[in-house]
């Protein structure tokens, strides 16, 4: 009888030995499946953040651009609105305190530039400065004619020219 009740304890322990086996391995196969599905969501995550940080790059990029774009544009005038041209233009006398006045605006012959006829009063300082605005300004302008005359009985200055907007975008 004694055998038997010591055989009872060791297959017991057996018992238990197979069951923490199973359990162990179970517990194993389940831990490495939560290891590969981590993995995977951490190299989707990385995939995401790296497409984040270039849509962020590309649109700091692109505003990059729309400024550039616009500082460039400023310098040419479209065929369809020469008014912002035509106002910079009007808007720089009185910084020198002149006064300008737009006499005519023609296409020229070939349509690949704008020939602005200009009226200038004022002293003939201002009217120096003035064409040094016009010379300094973000367009590029080609001078066809210039003249300058006294105003009788005044100190005044007369100025009339023609010039012609090479850089102009039909």
């Amino acid at each position: 009888m004694k055998t038997n009740f010591q055989k009872i304890p060791f297959l017991i322990s057996i018992i238990f030995l197979l069951v923490f086996c199973y359990v162990f391995y179970f517990l194993y196969k389940e831990i490495n499946k939560n290891i590969i599905s981590t993995d995977d969501i951490t190299v989707q995550w990385q995939d995401e953040a790296n497409r984040h940080e270039e849509t962020k790059t590309l649109s700091r990029g692109v505003k990059i651009v729309e400024k550039e774009t616009a500082t460039l544009e400023k310098h040419f005038a479209r065929n369809s609105d020469v008014v912002p041209f035509l106002d910079t233009i009007e808007q720089l006398a009185p910084k020198v305190g002149a006064n300008a006045e737009t006499t005519s605006v023609d296409l020229s012959s070939d349509k690949l530039s704008l020939i602005v006829g200009l009226k200038v009063k004022g002293k003939f300082e201002s009217i120096y400065k003035f064409l040094t605005l016009l010379e300094n300004s973000p367009y590029e302008l080609q001078f066809l004619s210039f003249s300058v005359s006294n105003i009788e009985k005044t100190t005044d200055w007369e100025a009339t020219m023609q010039m012609r907007l090479i850089s102009f975008i039909n």
